[in-house]
């Protein structure tokens, strides 16, 4: 009977070798041995090739088969390649072995994996149209965000990236034991005989070397790959509070405002630039940066910092840069980014950060050192994790099963967010365009009416109707403006709602990443944990590898309260700020339709 397995979510392929998936979806399993995570079989549509075991669940036959025989007992349960037709088997031997006789060994399986490697290659576009000269001699290296493949793009379709949330994510079948970390051991495994002598396995490598997991260095990191020499200054502490861990406070909060855009020429004014005035408070010196200062050290932090959301900036654009609109859309767009980079505990007190604020802007010499500095910063990748330091002692250990419990949680709340989101834009942006365009047109057809009547009152010369002309007259000229208080409202409320909204959708972009790193470094946990219950692995370097997954279960958590602590307090400031505008707004109007009222007081 043909192996099958049914889909228990969406899957979409990213690399060569993968097949999609569809929730319910019935597949045909090549296999029922699993790769480091990953299964080989036919979807419903006739595509062949790999894709997670964690994402179906294999059905079943109803019938129990008989057990195998002795001879054949460790042999796989998918079995290994068919054997041939009955008129080509010729056995070697016709009699049976003799009771002396030793039980062969099991066969050896295929060598190589059961389907043919596939071959993955980056799919990295180059973003077309920088709109700031990125070709100019502002420094001969080039910087993060010009290489690619660098980490923190952007996601254009929030699905396409929470689908890889999991993609390495292996469920055990087998029974699962406690996963707490109380008191620095694997709850529920008992000291197996024969685990202190050297271990037999190690965990798997990730299949797929283009994962979030492994380009991050988490992966090097867990298996305990990382080496390197931390200082005092490097560490990023995270503490316990009530709401669970968050990052520690920065012990000297600071704001930096971004005001003043005005346009600079170089080169004899043959390149034309927007330069931005930053003021830092805690410095109180202003320095001035273009686009692609904030676009460089938006390269470094987010290569830097793997389970941390760095804000997207502001979206480039090629044409049209030196429009006013443009330019004032993208200042209120770099301070909401540059708000809550000073509001992030770690990311306010990066080196690289600090060097932006700090820098003169004359001094090109200290600059372009602290650019090579940022740029040849060993804490990146596996040994950026080696900087966190994490709660430790009585009652300071995670339960592994509630981590994944609250990041799953998570996981949930920003894709239902993201959703929520992108209505909330999409309709802010139609009614803003109703009230720019319909809603102002509609009042000052309203006022021409008005007015026409007026000037077919005027037409009679007695004195008693002339008071009655000037008060329609002065009701024309009201609904007139009225309709440009409509055109002019979205400037006021509706504009800074999706300014905010725009920010927040590259964070919500950001977590599936963040949480992709956290569920392989659990995983790795898993796999290990079944290695000391085969006895195949000693218990210390399991307990090793938890260690190191808590810290990045530490680092995900106080991560994830941040975004909830910083949300909470921008929509709040947000909602006050576009409902005072409203009231502002319909006071205006009601002050206009009264002024018009009280003009036939005296007809």
């Amino acid at each position: 009977m043909a192996l099958r397995a049914r889909a228990l979510y969406d899957f979409r392929s990213e690399n060569p070798g993968e097949i999609s998936l569809r929730e319910h979806e019935v597949l045909s399993l090549c296999s029922e041995q699993d790769i480091e995570g990953w299964l080989e079989g036919v979807n419903s549509r006739g595509d062949r090739g790999l894709f997670p075991a964690s994402y179906v669940q294999v059905i079943r036959a109803p019938v129990a088969e008989p057990p195998p025989s002795a001879r054949y007992a460790n042999l796989p349960a998918g079995g290994f390649e068919p054997l041939p037709p009955p008129a080509a088997f010729k056995p070697a031997m016709q009699q049976a072995p003799s009771a002396a006789a030793p039980e062969p060994f099991p066969l050896p399986p295929a060598a190589g994996y059961p389907f043919p490697p596939a071959t993955y290659g980056g799919s990295y576009q180059p973003s077309q149209g920088s709109d700031d000269d990125w070709d100019d001699d502002w420094d001969e290296s080039s910087t993060v965000a010009d290489e690619p493949g660098a980490l923190g793009s952007s996601y254009p379709d929030y699905e396409v990236a929470s689908s890889q949330v999991s993609g390495r994510y292996h469920l055990s079948t087998r029974s699962e034991l406690s996963l707490s970390s109380h008191g620095g051991h694997l709850a529920g495994h008992p000291h197996l005989p024969g685990s202190s002598a050297k271990s037999s396995a190690t965990v798997s490598r990730n299949l797929n070397r283009f994962s979030t997991f492994v380009k991050s260095g988490g992966e090097a990191f867990v298996l305990g790959e990382a080496s390197g020499f931390v200082k005092d200054g490097d560490k990023l502490c995270v503490v316990l509070c009530p709401r669970g861990p968050e990052w520690q406070e920065n012990p000297y909060p600071f704001q930096c405002s971004i005001e003043d855009p005005t346009k600079q020429t170089k080169f004899k004014g043959m390149k034309s630039y927007i330069a931005y005035k930053l003021v830092p408070s805690h410095t109180g010196q202003q320095v001035h940066r273009r686009y692609k200062h904030f676009d460089w050290l938006y390269g470094r932090l987010a290569e830097k910092f793997p389970v941390i959301s760095v804000p997207h900036l502001p979206e480039k654009q090629a044409t049209g840069r030196f429009e006013e609109d443009f330019i004032s859309k993208r200042r209120k767009g770099l301070a909401w980014w540059m708000d809550h980079m000073c509001s992030h505990p770690v990311l306010a007190q990066c080196d690289a950060f600090q060097h932006f604020l700090t820098c003169p802007s004359t001094d090109e010499k200290a600059w372009k050192q602290g650019k090579r500095k940022a740029e040849k910063d060993e804490m990146v990748g596996a040994n950026f994790f080696l900087t966190i330091s994490v709660p430790t002692g009585p009652g300071a250990g995670l339960d592994l099963q509630e981590v994944e419990s609250q990041v799953d949680g998570f996981k949930a709340f920003t894709k239902k967010m993201d959703e929520s989101a992108l209505q909330l834009n999409h309709t802010a942006n139609e009614f803003a365009r109703k009230q720019v365009t319909g809603f102002k047109k509609e009042y000052q057809k309203v006022g021409h009416s008005f007015k026409c009547l007026s000037q077919a009152f005027e037409l009679d010369q007695h004195a008693f109707s002339a008071g009655l002309n000037q008060a329609i007259a002065f009701t024309a000229e009201a609904y007139d403006t009225i309709g440009d208080l409509f055109a002019d409202q979205p400037r006021q409320d509706l504009d800074a709602v999706m300014d905010l909204l725009a920010l927040y959708q590259g964070h919500l972009a950001n977590f599936p990443d963040i949480i992709h790193v956290q569920k392989g470094a659990l995983t790795k946990v898993k796999e290990s944990k079944r290695h000391v219950e085969e006895g195949k692995m000693e218990l210390q370097k399991a307990e090793g590898i938890q260690e190191r997954c808590n810290i990045i279960s530490f680092a995900t958590l106080a991560e994830i309260n941040h975004f909830h602590k910083i949300r909470v307090r921008d929509f709040k400031s947000q909602m006050q700020h576009f409902l005072q505008q409203q009231i502002l707004f319909f006071q205006k109007v009601t002050q206009k339709l009264e002024e018009a009222l009280h003009k036939y007081d005296s007809v």
